[in-house]
Formats: structure tokens, sequence, C-alpha cells
């Protein structure tokens, strides 16, 4: 019995060190090449761009509200047990779609172009389009994106679609909201899938090496999809599957095992006579 005591025991050290196996360690550790106390210079963020099919929140303001309310579109009120409803009534502003040419209809001032400005841009355009046609010398313009969502899927602890309140968030923080990869997602081949202007771009992050804050897809856009490649090992068990614990092979195999670990603990134990 005491043969068998240490075998499990040198069995059990022997499983700590694997554990923590500084490789180990090496490949879940993000930005492993900043030394500390660095100083990088930040990537400015140009904030997100308007796109055709975006939802856009614009709030016309004055010293004289009644002077607005013709450049604001109504508030619109939906009730419990309609679709819109989370729980009674509530109110919600009604946004402004871009079609597919990049236009939004704009009471007064009818199609303005949009597409490929950022929020703030079109702000100062709206604002200046009042003053110079006569219609509000005094507005102030905020521009919000009402369908601001990234969707974090693969090996992240909860995957799903976030919305997302302003208009800036970074790779970092979308992982954060998926309360971060789990231990299986592969910290080096993280990838961005963004749509934008007809096309679909693919970008690859490596979240151990710091170039990762120079990246295009450090800061993310509508509707970009984060996706977490898997670890060999995690695609190893998926092999694994409810038709192998169902098979004759899997069940030999497992009484192969047995026989052979009951035989083992039979010879240690004679030997200790």
């Amino acid at each position: 019995m005491k043969k068998i005591l240490e075998v499990l025991v040198i069995s059990a050290f022997a499983a700590a060190l694997v554990s923590c196996n500084p490789q180990t360690y090496k490949k879940i550790n993000y930005l492993q090449d900043v030394k500390q106390d660095t100083t990088m210079t930040m990537k400015v963020n140009k904030g997100i761009i308007i796109q055709p099919q975006d939802q856009l929140s614009i709030i016309v303001s004055s010293r004289d509200p009644k002077m607005a309310i013709p450049f604001n579109l109504s508030v619109s009120t939906t009730y419990a047990g309609t679709e819109m409803a989370a729980a009674g009534s509530a109110q919600r502003l009604t946004g402004y779609v871009v079609d597919n040419a990049g236009d939004i209809n704009f009471p007064s001032l009818g199609l303005v172009h949009v597409a490929g400005l950022n929020r703030w841009e079109l702000q100062d355009l709206i604002k200046n389009r009042l003053a110079d046609d006569g219609l509000l010398k005094d507005a102030v313009v905020t521009v919000e994106f009402l369908n601001f969502k990234v969707s974090v899927l693969g090996e992240v602890t909860a995957p799903g679609t976030y919305s997302v309140t302003g208009d800036k968030i970074t790779i970092l923080q979308a992982l954060a909201l998926a309360r971060d990869l789990t231990i299986f997602g592969q910290r080096e081949n993280v990838q961005v899938i963004r749509e934008q202007n007809g096309r679909r771009q693919i970008y690859q992050l490596d979240l151990t090496r710091s170039d990762i804050f120079n990246s295009p897809a450090y800061y993310l856009q509508q509707n970009d999809v984060v996706y977490v490649t898997p670890s060999k090992v995690r695609a190893g068990q998926g092999e694994i599957n409810e038709n192998y614990f169902k098979s004759g092979n899997f069940w030999i195999s497992l009484a192969s095992i047995s026989a052979t670990m009951a035989t083992l603990i039979i010879n240690i134990v004679r030997v200790n006579k």
C-alpha cells in the first residue's frame, strides 16, 4: 500500500509541474513584448464611419426650443405586449436610416449624404447647412448611433452580440464584454471580420504582441465580428462526441485500460508483501 501511495504522489507532482510549465503560461499571457513602465504613442481614433443601413439619432437644439422642433423627429412610444417593448411602456427616439446610396432625408434640408463621415463631421455639416440656409442660426446638433453592435464568437466565456454605447470600443474591451478568452483560446490568432463599402475584410490580431495597438481592427466598427480561434487541444476534444461513447471500440478500450491498471496494482501489492 505504501508503494501505491508513492506512485500516486509522484504522479500528482508530475502533473503539477506540467501545469506550471512556463511555456503554458507564455501562451496565455497578453502583450508579452511590453516592458515595465513603457510609454506608447496612441493612434488617433477617427470614430465610427457612417455606412449604408446605419441608424442614426440626430437631435437639434436651440436657445429657443420651439425653433428646433421642425428639425427633430417625433418620439415613439411602445407598450407592453408589443415586439419592441421590454416591460411596460417605453419611449425611444425615431432614428434616420441611411439608404443604400449613403443618404438620409433630413427635415427642410432634403437629402444629405452622410456615408463616409463620422458623427462629429455630420454634426458640423448639419449645423452649417441650417445656418447657411437661414433656418436656424444657433443650432446645436448631436448625432449618435442607434445600431452600434459587435459580435464576439469562438473560445470566449460568454459569446454573443453586444450593444455598444458611445462610438468607441477596442478589441480588448469587446473581449472583456465576453468575459475574456477561455484557456483554450489562441491569443495569437484572434480574427476581426469587417464589412465595409461592399467588401469583407478579415484582420488577424496577436494579443501577445503590442503591435495590435497599430492595427486598423484595434478600434472596432459597427457590426464587426470578433472570432477567437480554438487551440488544437479544444479542436481535438470536439472530435469526441456522443456516438464515440456509444461505440463498441470505446468500451473495449476502457476495459483494456482498466484491466492493465488492475494488473499493475496487484503486482505492486505482491512486491511489497
